[in-house]
């Protein structure tokens, strides 16, 4: 039963994707400033579906740490769906995204419209002078930056060096850290077809102040991260 809602869905996936990729075209061209409009509806069909077809549900816990306006966001990356639900809970949301994503045919061209942050993964210096270009960009906007220092999508229970990336844009932003944990790797596996029924929670952690050295403030992330993983449920 699993495998045949898994398999449903990945139609559902690629039949959202291709149908709004295909709007994306004209959006793109004739009305830019709605990018950003196109990527939400994108992920609530998205989530919609996972929640219809797969039975996922999502918890957010600890919506009372998001400032109003600009934000830099420190999120666990477990699984695609981390990609996807920030548009669902933040209203002007800009990713830090691997450049190379640019590439995927329909969906990778909204991405620069839509006010994201490439990050080419070279961290040459001038990437680096990009990406807090960017930053600068998104803060100007009241955007809520989110970005993964994991570098890539880690299993629940994996712990990998942190990326230091998170602590040049909070010394650039001045902005406070605010640590984000999940479990979603339990319902939708890092590279994993199955897409398992249940709950995935997501818990906002008090914010990190901007003035801790880089090497401190990674230390008070991981202890943050490790104190909002005790809040989720063992089971759900």
């Amino acid at each position: 039963m699993i495998w045949f809602r898994s398999a449903l869905y990945m139609v559902w996936f690629v039949g959202a994707t291709v149908a709004l990729g295909v709007v994306g075209i004209g959006v793109r061209l004739f009305a830019p400033d709605r990018a950003l409009w196109l990527a939400t509806l994108w992920t609530r069909s998205l989530l919609a579906g996972a929640r219809v077809i797969c039975g996922i549900r999502i918890v957010v816990i600890g919506r009372e740490n998001l400032p109003e306006g600009a934000a830099l966001i420190a999120s666990q990356h477990q699984s695609a769906f981390d990609t996807l639900v920030w548009l669902q809970i933040v209203p002007k949301v800009s990713y830090v995204y691997k450049a190379e994503l640019a590439r995927i045919p329909l969906m990778g061209p909204m991405l620069a419209p839509a006010g994201q942050i490439p990050l080419d993964r070279g961290a040459s210096f001038a990437a680096i002078k990009g990406l807090l270009r960017g930053a600068e960009r998104a803060v100007a906007q009241g955007r809520q930056i989110v970005i993964f220092p994991e570098g890539t999508r880690v299993d629940p229970g994996a712990v990998v060096a942190l990326r230091p990336g998170v602590a040049a844009l909070a010394a650039r932003t001045g902005l406070p850290v605010i640590p984000v944990s999940t479990d979603s790797g339990r319902r939708w596996g890092r590279r994993a077809f199955l897409k398992r029924p249940g709950v995935i929670h997501v818990v906002i952690g008090p914010p990190i102040p901007h003035n801790h050295g880089q090497a401190d403030l990674l230390v008070a992330l991981r202890q943050a991260w490790t104190a909002g993983a005790a809040r989720i449920p063992a089971c759900g």
